[in-house]
């Protein structure tokens, strides 16, 4: 997991976005709807948006949609907060367990496909959290730097 991580109770950012009754459960659904945010937010404040910390919001938006639903069960919650110099991405999934980095390689020497995507939301954010629902599952919260 990434040295940065904190687990603690889920909290509600003030502003922040609940996906409403058609949810995001998809990556291209989940990249729309922080694009959305994100250019509302840009517009409301008359401030140019910055394409390439923008390209790394919806990479880590796809990748914590990914994993949730690769590892976690499926996405069950989605919420984007676009405050301040940073987006808040929270992702919540059905499945208690933590996530990892894998080595590049397995314990024979071949290389492993997959498991760049945790490596990569931990290289981009700027804060990472997974938070325990009360229901069971986890949500993990990434904040990541739009200037």
């Amino acid at each position: 997991m990434c040295e940065e991580h904190m687990t603690e109770p889920v909290f509600e950012p003030p502003g922040a976005r609940r996906a409403g009754p058609s949810r995001p459960r998809r990556p291209a659904e989940v990249r729309e709807a922080v694009e959305r945010a994100v250019s509302e937010r840009c517009r409301a404040t008359r401030t140019p948006c910055d394409t390439h910390a923008l390209a790394d919001v919806l990479l880590v938006a796809s990748e914590l949609t990914t994993n949730a639903i690769l590892h976690g069960g499926g996405v069950t919650d989605f919420q984007v907060d676009v405050s301040g110099p940073g987006v808040r991405l929270s992702v919540s999934d059905r499945s208690d367990r933590l996530p990892v980095s894998l080595p590049v390689t397995d314990p024979q020497g071949r290389r492993r496909p997959g498991g760049h995507g945790w490596p990569i939301v931990c290289r981009l954010s700027r804060d990472i959290r997974v938070s325990d629902l009360p229901a069971g599952g986890k949500c993990i919260t990434a904040v990541v730097p739009l200037y």
